[in-house]
């Protein structure tokens, strides 16, 4: 059987650990000193109870930590943010939604879909290589961590363009078709997500909101964050922009096999035709026909030999017209 996987980490001043997410654990922590980061992976009703009373969030913040599928967004409130962003997950739809409580005391993230950008975040802390530092400093290694994880995701994605064009060029098919359909409903998807989520990191600059303990070097990491957002989102419309041409290219490439099958079809049905007046003709009783075609040889060069000689004007002529 497969192991399971801890559902709820902590991560403080002494390293990266698993952890029981209750209200007495919450209670004790809340009580020590120093800043923590608590991550729960597919809460439970008791644990999003534990969310809702153990820490006093506001209402409202702790309604749309319970409802998935929300847009980018930060709600400031009065001594926390609630955050809403989104990363790369390879699952169906290629994303992992993230709500953020966060307040210079502490930082709880809840997600329903496995987060691998979560991994190497806390694997950096448990090996002690970066420190706790600043409660602000823990949020942007989060966030940055969410954002950069759609870099490989778009690596694989643009892979699999080339891949679409490719077959598009060489042998068209409706798998090719459907294939550019479902990439583009992807695209469309990411999008939605993008665009909200590269717009809230430029509402961090215009003093739309603010976090808790930030300062104007925290701005410069957040800008950076921002700076991969925009990235991100050119990458999209690019990719789009691809697909849209591999469309076309389909489409024209199946015009243009249909086309060359009429001309084909065309050209046989015209050849035929005067095959098919020739054989008429010599099939009539004729006076002249009954006395005179008597022997093969007659035959093979009044009825074998004139369909020969206009199969071939017709060659000759499809030749020098550039027909075929």
């Amino acid at each position: 059987m497969p192991v399971a996987l801890p559902r709820c980490h902590l991560i403080d001043q002494n390293g990266a650990v698993e952890f029981r997410f209750d209200r007495k654990a919450i209670e004790e922590r809340l009580a020590a000193d120093g800043f923590f980061w608590v991550d729960v992976h597919q809460p439970t009703e008791d644990e999003l109870a534990v969310v809702r009373d153990g820490f006093g969030f506001h209402p409202l913040a702790v309604e749309d930590s319970e409802h998935f599928d929300q847009r980018p967004k930060v709600d400031d409130y009065d001594d926390f943010v609630f955050l809403v962003a989104y990363g790369a997950n390879p699952d169906e739809d290629g994303l992992v939604e993230v709500h953020s409580f966060f307040s210079d005391r502490f930082l709880v993230t809840v997600h329903r879909d496995d987060c691998p950008a979560f991994a190497d975040v806390r694997r950096r802390y448990a090996h002690g290589s970066v420190s706790i530092g600043r409660p602000v400093a823990v949020l942007y290694r989060v966030i940055d961590a969410l954002v950069d994880s759609f870099f490989p995701l778009l690596a694989e994605f643009d892979d699999r363009i080339d891949q679409v064009e490719d077959a598009i060029f060489h042998s068209p098919s409706d798998e090719c078709l459907q294939q550019v359909f479902a990439m583009k409903r992807f695209l469309v998807t990411l999008r939605k997500v993008i665009t909200p989520q590269r717009d809230l990191f430029a509402g961090l600059f215009a003093d739309v909101s603010q976090l808790p303990g930030m300062t104007a070097e925290d701005e410069r990491y957040f800008r950076d964050v921002y700076d991969h957002m925009i990235r991100i989102s050119d990458l999209v419309d690019s990719y789009r922009d691809l697909l849209t041409s591999a469309m076309d290219v389909y489409l024209s490439s199946v015009s243009n096999r249909l086309n060359v099958v009429m001309k084909q079809l065309a050209v046989i049905a015209t050849i035929f035709l005067p095959l098919s007046f020739v054989v008429g003709f010599f099939g009539q009783n004729f006076r002249w026909m009954v006395g005179h075609i008597s022997g093969p040889g007659t035959f093979f060069v009044l009825g074998i030999g004139t369909e020969l000689v206009v199969l071939l004007a017709f060659v000759v002529m499809y030749k020098r017209s550039g027909w075929s």
